[in-house]
Protein backbone atom coordinates (compact mmCIF):
# COMPACT_ATOMS: atom_id res chain seq x y z
CA UNK A 1 0.00 0.00 0.00
CA UNK A 2 1.11 3.33 -1.03
CA UNK A 3 1.36 6.09 1.42
CA UNK A 4 2.11 9.84 0.81
CA UNK A 5 3.26 11.76 3.49
CA UNK A 6 4.83 15.09 3.73
CA UNK A 7 8.41 15.66 5.07
CA UNK A 8 10.25 18.10 7.58
CA UNK A 9 13.78 19.25 6.74
CA UNK A 10 15.64 17.24 8.65
CA UNK A 11 13.25 14.49 7.31
CA UNK A 12 14.02 15.38 3.76
CA UNK A 13 17.93 15.23 4.47
CA UNK A 14 17.13 11.46 5.41
CA UNK A 15 15.57 10.74 2.28
CA UNK A 16 17.64 12.92 0.70
CA UNK A 17 19.92 9.53 -1.09
CA UNK A 18 16.88 8.03 -2.09
CA UNK A 19 15.45 10.65 -3.87
CA UNK A 20 18.65 11.29 -5.47
CA UNK A 21 18.09 8.23 -6.61
CA UNK A 22 14.65 8.66 -7.55
CA UNK A 23 15.96 12.24 -9.26
CA UNK A 24 18.85 10.06 -11.49
CA UNK A 25 16.13 7.23 -12.72
CA UNK A 26 13.83 10.25 -13.64
CA UNK A 27 16.51 12.32 -15.41
CA UNK A 28 17.57 8.36 -16.79
CA UNK A 29 14.03 7.61 -18.58
CA UNK A 30 14.14 11.05 -19.97
CA UNK A 31 12.09 13.45 -17.76
CA UNK A 32 12.64 17.10 -18.38
CA UNK A 33 12.85 18.30 -14.80
CA UNK A 34 15.42 20.76 -14.73
CA UNK A 35 18.57 18.33 -15.02
CA UNK A 36 20.74 17.31 -17.00
CA UNK A 37 22.27 13.49 -18.00
CA UNK A 38 23.94 11.95 -17.00
CA UNK A 39 23.43 13.10 -13.07
CA UNK A 40 25.21 11.50 -10.35
CA UNK A 41 23.39 10.03 -7.28
CA UNK A 42 25.67 12.63 -4.97
CA UNK A 43 24.73 15.50 -6.90
CA UNK A 44 21.11 14.58 -6.99
CA UNK A 45 20.95 13.75 -3.51
CA UNK A 46 22.84 17.32 -2.36
CA UNK A 47 20.16 19.00 -4.38
CA UNK A 48 17.70 18.02 -2.06
CA UNK A 49 19.48 18.30 1.35
CA UNK A 50 19.98 22.05 0.02
CA UNK A 51 16.12 22.34 -0.11
CA UNK A 52 15.99 21.52 4.07
CA UNK A 53 16.31 24.72 4.70
CA UNK A 54 13.37 26.13 2.68
CA UNK A 55 11.12 23.19 3.65
CA UNK A 56 12.31 24.58 7.02
CA UNK A 57 11.25 27.70 6.33
CA UNK A 58 8.20 26.77 4.93
CA UNK A 59 8.64 28.28 1.90
CA UNK A 60 9.04 24.42 0.30
CA UNK A 61 6.53 21.49 0.74
CA UNK A 62 7.55 18.07 -0.17
CA UNK A 63 6.06 14.32 -0.47
CA UNK A 64 6.76 11.40 -0.59
CA UNK A 65 5.11 8.35 -1.65
CA UNK A 66 6.56 5.17 0.23
CA UNK A 67 5.61 1.68 -0.90
CA UNK A 68 6.87 -1.09 0.76
CA UNK A 69 9.47 1.10 2.36
CA UNK A 70 10.82 2.40 -0.81
CA UNK A 71 10.66 5.90 -2.23
CA UNK A 72 7.94 5.45 -5.21
CA UNK A 73 7.48 9.09 -6.18
CA UNK A 74 7.83 12.62 -4.82
CA UNK A 75 6.09 16.23 -5.27
CA UNK A 76 6.79 18.98 -4.04
CA UNK A 77 5.08 23.00 -3.46
CA UNK A 78 6.68 26.20 -3.77
CA UNK A 79 5.09 28.98 -2.20
CA UNK A 80 5.20 32.67 -4.10
CA UNK A 81 7.46 35.16 -2.02
CA UNK A 82 5.70 38.01 -2.67
CA UNK A 83 3.11 39.23 -0.59
CA UNK A 84 0.56 40.00 -3.71
CA UNK A 85 0.78 36.83 -4.50
CA UNK A 86 0.34 34.61 -1.30
CA UNK A 87 -2.88 33.16 -2.70
CA UNK A 88 -0.92 31.06 -4.99
CA UNK A 89 1.96 28.42 -5.63
CA UNK A 90 3.77 25.84 -7.95
CA UNK A 91 3.63 22.42 -8.42
CA UNK A 92 7.47 20.86 -8.92
CA UNK A 93 9.36 18.33 -9.11
CA UNK A 94 6.38 15.75 -9.99
CA UNK A 95 8.36 12.30 -10.18
CA UNK A 96 7.61 8.47 -10.09
CA UNK A 97 9.80 5.75 -10.20
CA UNK A 98 10.20 4.58 -13.99
CA UNK A 99 8.98 1.15 -12.38
CA UNK A 100 6.00 2.21 -10.69
CA UNK A 101 4.13 4.32 -13.01
CA UNK A 102 1.22 3.49 -15.13
CA UNK A 103 -0.47 2.80 -11.67
CA UNK A 104 -2.29 6.14 -10.46
CA UNK A 105 0.56 6.97 -8.15
CA UNK A 106 1.36 10.64 -9.84
CA UNK A 107 -2.17 11.03 -9.88
CA UNK A 108 -2.07 10.09 -5.83
CA UNK A 109 0.62 12.96 -5.29
CA UNK A 110 -1.07 15.67 -7.16
CA UNK A 111 -4.26 15.16 -5.41
CA UNK A 112 -2.36 15.33 -2.06
CA UNK A 113 -0.54 18.35 -2.95
CA UNK A 114 -4.00 20.34 -4.40
CA UNK A 115 -5.83 19.06 -1.32
CA UNK A 116 -2.47 20.30 1.03
CA UNK A 117 -2.72 23.97 -1.04
CA UNK A 118 -6.29 23.97 -0.47
CA UNK A 119 -6.01 23.45 3.19
CA UNK A 120 -3.78 26.26 3.48
CA UNK A 121 -5.65 28.72 1.46
CA UNK A 122 -3.98 28.46 -1.77
CA UNK A 123 -6.60 29.10 -4.49
CA UNK A 124 -4.31 28.96 -7.58
CA UNK A 125 -1.64 26.01 -8.54
CA UNK A 126 0.67 26.60 -11.39
CA UNK A 127 3.28 24.21 -12.49
CA UNK A 128 4.82 23.59 -15.97
CA UNK A 129 5.79 20.58 -17.91
CA UNK A 130 7.39 19.77 -21.71
CA UNK A 131 5.33 19.94 -23.83
CA UNK A 132 3.80 16.79 -25.52
CA UNK A 133 5.41 14.81 -22.24
CA UNK A 134 3.56 12.00 -20.96
CA UNK A 135 3.29 13.82 -17.78
CA UNK A 136 0.39 16.81 -19.58
CA UNK A 137 -2.19 13.66 -20.05
CA UNK A 138 -1.86 13.32 -16.32
CA UNK A 139 -2.59 17.20 -15.97
CA UNK A 140 -5.55 17.22 -18.02
CA UNK A 141 -6.98 14.29 -16.78
CA UNK A 142 -6.79 16.21 -13.47
CA UNK A 143 -9.17 19.24 -14.53
CA UNK A 144 -5.24 21.70 -15.16
CA UNK A 145 -6.08 23.98 -17.57
CA UNK A 146 -3.47 24.96 -20.15
CA UNK A 147 -2.37 28.65 -20.64
CA UNK A 148 0.35 28.74 -22.83
CA UNK A 149 3.49 27.32 -24.42
CA UNK A 150 6.89 28.67 -24.86
CA UNK A 151 9.03 27.73 -27.27
CA UNK A 152 12.72 26.61 -26.32
CA UNK A 153 11.89 27.37 -22.68
CA UNK A 154 14.33 24.31 -21.26
CA UNK A 155 16.41 21.50 -21.89
CA UNK A 156 15.55 17.82 -22.36
CA UNK A 157 18.27 15.67 -20.13
CA UNK A 158 20.19 15.12 -23.65
CA UNK A 159 20.39 19.35 -23.45
CA UNK A 160 18.35 20.01 -26.48
CA UNK A 161 16.05 22.55 -26.12
CA UNK A 162 12.20 21.87 -25.86
CA UNK A 163 8.70 23.82 -25.80
CA UNK A 164 7.02 24.27 -22.13
CA UNK A 165 3.75 24.08 -21.70
CA UNK A 166 2.37 26.06 -18.44
CA UNK A 167 -0.77 25.16 -16.44
CA UNK A 168 -3.07 26.50 -13.89
CA UNK A 169 -5.87 24.96 -11.47
CA UNK A 170 -8.17 26.70 -9.07
CA UNK A 171 -8.17 25.14 -5.40
CA UNK A 172 -10.01 25.68 -2.31
CA UNK A 173 -12.42 28.72 -1.85
CA UNK A 174 -11.32 31.52 -4.16
CA UNK A 175 -11.23 34.91 -2.07
CA UNK A 176 -14.33 37.41 -2.77
CA UNK A 177 -12.74 39.67 -6.18
CA UNK A 178 -10.66 36.75 -7.24
CA UNK A 179 -11.35 33.98 -9.98
CA UNK A 180 -11.52 30.72 -10.50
Amino acid sequence: MTEIVPLSGPELVTYADELGALLVETVEAGASVGFLAPLDRGTAAEWWRVRAAAVEAGQVQVWVARDGGRVAGTIGLARAPLPNARHRAEVAKLMVRPSARGQGLGRQLLTAVERAAAEEGITLLILDTESGSPAERLYRAAGWTECGSVPDYAGDPAGVLKPTTFYYKAVGVVAEGGRG
